[in-house]
């Protein structure tokens, strides 16, 4: 299905977008859950979290859910009804997974999310997710401007609510940043400077001179051998690195066999 054709505004900045989004929670009935959304909102880089009447909040499980998330907790809006929760927000997309004959058409999850943002350029915008149980009802669904689902296993559908919100948060960090979202890695880069063609070269002859001085290799037959082993090493796009491990290995069999 294609997104709707109704004319939005030019995606703002990322960190605007995702800062504009509030994740609504209606009616959780479980504190554990309220913290694994705080948790997937944060890796996603989302931080407005708003509740309508959770059974139980603040709780001790949504603080242990949250995983260092707590920050989120503690500066959620609890309301007392959907319309105090959506009273400031420009746009509005509630998640069902049923189909309903009344309200907004359908979007799939990743073609709601850059709806949602394109909104966020006027004004906060909300994202609505229902109670665990019985999901959200028709009146809280016609407050919104458009439903987005998950498409699941046709056959299995049910999904826990932290793990909807996190889906949600990922399509939509995902359109804020075009589809490639900045990857900050501690890790050291384990790489050396790709080999030079002499390099190479000086490697294949080094190999071939041990093959043969082993018996593994008879020069005279040496049929399609040298072409395969040249196929295996190009594949790997060897580094200066590598070529002097190899070459320091075939100096050791050198010595073993001299």
């Amino acid at each position: 299905m294609n997104p709707p054709s109704a004319s939005l505004s030019p995606l703002p900045s990322p960190d605007t977008a995702l800062a504009n989004v509030r994740v609504v929670l209606s009616h959780t009935s479980h504190p554990g859950n309220i913290g694994a959304a705080a948790r997937a909102m944060k890796t996603m880089g989302l931080s407005l979290l708003t509740l309508v009447n959770p059974k139980l909040f603040p709780h001790p499980e949504a603080v242990a859910r949250a995983v260092g998330a707590d920050d989120i907790l503690a500066q959620a809006l609890v309301c007392d009804s959907l319309d105090a929760a959506l009273a400031d927000t420009v746009f509005a997309v509630a998640l069902s997974a049923r189909q309903r004959s009344l309200g907004p058409a359908p979007l799939q999850a990743r073609q709601a999310a850059p709806v949602l943002l394109a909104q966020a350029a006027g004004g906060e915008v909300a994202l609505v997710f229902g109670n665990e149980t019985a999901g959200l009802s028709n009146a809280e669904v016609q407050r919104c401007q458009r439903t987005a689902f998950i498409p699941a296993n046709p056959d299995y559908t049910s999904l826990n609510l932290g793990s909807a919100v996190q889906l949600l948060c990922y399509e939509l960090r995902l359109a804020a940043y075009g589809g490639c979202p900045p990857v900050v890695s501690k890790a050291v880069p384990f790489a050396s400077p790709p080999a030079t063609n002499e390099d190479v070269e000086r490697f294949y002859a080094h190999l071939e001179r041990v093959m043969v001085a082993t018996d593994f290799l008879d020069p005279r037959q040496p049929k399609r051998l040298l072409p395969k082993l040249r196929r295996l090493f190009g594949r790997a796009e060897l580094e200066r690195d590598e070529i002097n491990i190899l070459r320091g290995i075939l100096d050791a069999v050198e010595r073993k066999i001299g």
